[in-house]
């Protein structure tokens, strides 16, 4: 993903950043669009759900 625009979902204002704009800690990303940094949120959830549910998997 060096190529071409690169978008961050900044977590502080909750808005999507053409470039990096902001410090690191600020940020989730790079992304390849912008409606993928848009549902930077919801993306990294989901993951988690499922990361949670392959740790209770593998305990059992």
């Amino acid at each position: 993903m060096t190529e071409g625009t690169q978008f961050y979902y900044n977590l502080s204002t909750g808005s999507v950043e053409e470039g990096r704009q902001s410090p690191g800690a600020e940020l989730m990303g790079p992304y390849a669009t912008r409606q993928d940094a848009e549902q930077a949120l919801s993306t990294a959830a989901a993951r988690n759900e499922k990361w949670d549910q392959d740790d209770a998997d593998w305990e059992e």
